[in-house]
């Protein structure tokens, strides 16, 4: 059995030598914005009312700087830092993979609405070489198209004499986000602002499965997203997401059938192993599936910080 640092040095490995995926949900911005079980009315509606207006809120806060107390800034910038690192660890993974043998590319997929990832790029984008993908395209009015999500970007010698692939990371949310509008029939324009009215989202009602399918934006992404993982030597690492999706827990037991592909699952309490076999209806481990809990990596919970911590081999 493997030994602590023995089993932090084989994730970074896989990270290093795979087609790398992740898969994020709201336990990473947790901090700041309260998870659905935590908010106290028993009405369903409601809870998704509040669920995003504290999403909008703290999206605001990103984008202004403004925040309406210092307890509200120190869990926004906290959890910024954390989103921050994490970005940066993953254009270490990619600069130091074997081009050769690995794309210079991963997916984040995430079922949050906020802005915390896109305000993260934003501050360390002079830090680093990553190019950034949210599937926009157009200059004045961004407009979400997934077929530009099926792109790679290189580098080319000023006299041809070479061609560099450049890491890149692509920025899907089968969700939706605050800063998408719906204009013009389906599509979907992506703003630099909060969308105060109506912005494209899926809440969490229970009938996800039925809202993305109906649309045919949220579709094309799931459809990514189940490509991707039917893809050879490919891994996918999800935290902060306890699979109550259940589509997309659906998607991830057919995806198990592919024996190339990996599935790492870090779990945020001890406890949480058994409820996410059962959100996977899975009675254990498979063998590409992998559920990390704390007492394995000497921890008390593991958070988006233990998966970068990894990621930079630290």
């Amino acid at each position: 059995m493997e030994n602590t640092e023995q089993l932090k040095l084989s994730l970074r490995n896989l990270a290093m030598t795979k087609k790398l995926n992740f898969l994020i949900g709201s336990g990473t911005s947790s901090r700041a914005i309260s998870l659905m079980g935590e908010i106290s009315t028993r009405n369903l509606e409601e809870r998704n009312n509040i669920l995003l207006d504290k999403v909008k809120k703290v999206s605001v806060s990103l984008i202004t700087g403004n925040y309406e107390s210092e307890e509200d800034r120190t869990a926004a910038i906290t959890t910024l830092n954390e989103y921050e690192e994490f970005i940066l660890s993953i254009s270490d993974v990619l600069n130091n993979a074997n081009a050769r043998t690995t794309p210079r590319e991963a997916i984040i997929f995430t079922t949050n609405y906020d802005l915390f990832i896109e305000k993260a790029l934003d501050n360390v984008i002079t830090q680093t070489p990553l190019i950034f993908n949210d599937g926009a395209r157009g200059y004045f009015n961004r407009y979400l198209d997934g077929s530009n999500y099926n792109k790679s970007f290189s580098y080319r010698g000023l006299n041809n004499n070479y061609i560099d692939e450049l890491p890149s990371l692509s920025l899907i949310k089968p969700h939706g986000s605050v800063n998408w509008e719906q204009v013009k029939g389906d599509q979907i324009l992506i703003k630099n602002e909060v969308v105060e009215s109506n912005p494209v989202v899926v809440p969490p009602t229970g009938y996800e499965d039925e809202t993305t399918f109906l649309n045919n934006h949220f579709h094309d992404m799931l459809r990514i997203f189940q490509l991707e993982l039917d893809k050879p030597q490919s891994v996918l690492f999800t935290i902060g997401f306890s699979f109550q999706d259940k589509h997309i827990a659906q998607m991830i037991r057919r995806a198990l059938n592919n024996r190339e592909l990996v599935i790492i699952c870090f779990c945020y309490s001890q406890e949480d192993k058994k409820k996410y076999l059962n959100n996977l209806e899975l009675s254990g481990n498979k063998s590409n599936l992998k559920l990390i809990t704390p007492e394995v990596l000497d921890e008390k919970n593991l958070t988006l910080k233990t998966l970068t911590t990894i990621l930079r081999g630290d």
